[in-house]
């Protein structure tokens, strides 16, 4: 496994993570629509100024024509709905016991990939997120007496989780592409939809400063951080890219902790040590057997291992990683993987 996909993957889960307390603080400025349409607006905004910066102009995405349905899906549920669910849970459910909720997100992303999109899932697999989602039960108990809308928040908060999720494997069908394309198209378009139905709706920008503040988080923990987990998606598979993205809340609790001033309870401490456990099932995980690669096409940022023996018509430094359309011929071997970009195959 390549180390530098897990410190894509942890680097995505940190600002993310760290960006959800921010978040938390936030709500009370705004309506939850307008708050998700700028974080994302934000977003979409500072990686679109990154791009034309690397380029020097505005260049094609390098999406494929068939493509285009994933990411256009990944954008709908990850950048519509999946923030507006969360913001309104957080208006319902206090910081450090949101964060910890997210790691929801990593079970569910790993149950999609498991069931829809036929990734391999073993029994460490499936017993980790049993324990994830135990924590998150314990959570959602540990409200108190209020009854029903107790559940409102966490509930909320959940079904922002089963976005991502779907989200999460529908990002990785395209994660060979531009990473900074991606994510800020996703945050471009997401963030005018959003922003748009809360102005229909009444709502009004913050002052500057609220307004500056927004649109950094949203640079940071929506951006930047969605950028790392593409990247870290094309190395690692969509469930354990997931399953690293699920140590994000833990770092959100530590902040909000801090931050917010928040007390803690048994009943945190319990959920905290059953969701790290579970994270710690998915993060050792092994998988290893014969298995068949089919011919194949496509660009992204290699070097010539065993998977990229090919030709080429251009100079080119053997030392040096490179990016250009290239094709897989078929190939037959058994050796340690994850189901990244070049392991798709059935079990």
């Amino acid at each position: 496994m390549n180390n530098i996909y897990v410190i894509h993957a942890l680097l995505a889960a940190a600002l993310f993570g760290a960006s959800t307390p921010f978040a938390k603080l936030l709500v009370g400025e705004m309506s939850p629509w307008l708050l998700a349409g700028l974080l994302y607006f934000g977003s979409g905004l500072g990686l679109a100024v990154a791009r034309l910066i690397r380029d020097r102009c505005w260049t094609p995405s390098g999406l494929a024509e068939g493509e285009w349905r994933w990411l256009l899906g990944a954008i709908f549920f990850g950048g519509v709905l999946g923030p507006l669910a969360l913001m309104f849970g957080l208006t319902r459910t206090n910081g450090s016991t949101a964060s910890l909720l997210l790691n929801l997100e990593a079970v569910l992303t790993a149950v999609v990939a498991w069931v829809v999109f036929r990734e391999n899932a073993d029994r460490r697999i499936v017993l980790g997120m049993l324990a994830i989602v135990a924590g998150g039960v314990v959570l959602s108990w540990s409200g108190g007496e209020g009854g029903v809308n107790e559940w409102i928040g966490p509930l909320a908060i959940a079904a922002g989780c089963l976005c991502w999720a779907i989200d999460n494997n529908l990002t990785q069908r395209v994660s060979a592409s531009d990473a900074l394309f991606i994510a800020g198209t996703k945050g471009a378009v997401a963030g005018t939809v959003n922003v748009g139905l809360a102005f229909a709706l009444g709502a009004s920008l913050p002052d500057r400063t609220v307004l500056l503040g927004t649109l950094v988080v949203g640079l940071f923990g929506y951006g930047i951080s969605l950028v790392l987990f593409v990247l870290a998606l094309r190395g690692l598979g969509t469930a354990r890219t997931g399953a690293y993205f699920s140590t994000a809340p833990f770092i959100g609790a530590a902040v909000s902790l801090v931050l917010l001033g928040e007390s803690t309870s048994i009943a945190f401490w319990i959920a905290a040590v059953l969701m790290g456990w579970g994270v710690w099932l998915h993060l050792t995980e092994y998988h290893e057997h014969e298995h068949t690669h089919e011919p194949m096409e496509h660009s992204h940022r290699h070097t010539h291992d065993e998977h990229h023996q090919h030709e080429h018509n251009f100079a080119w430094n053997s030392d040096e990683p490179h990016e250009h359309w290239h094709r897989h011929e078929g190939l037959v071997h058994k050796h340690p993987h994850f189901p990244d970009i070049h392991h798709r195959h059935s079990h």
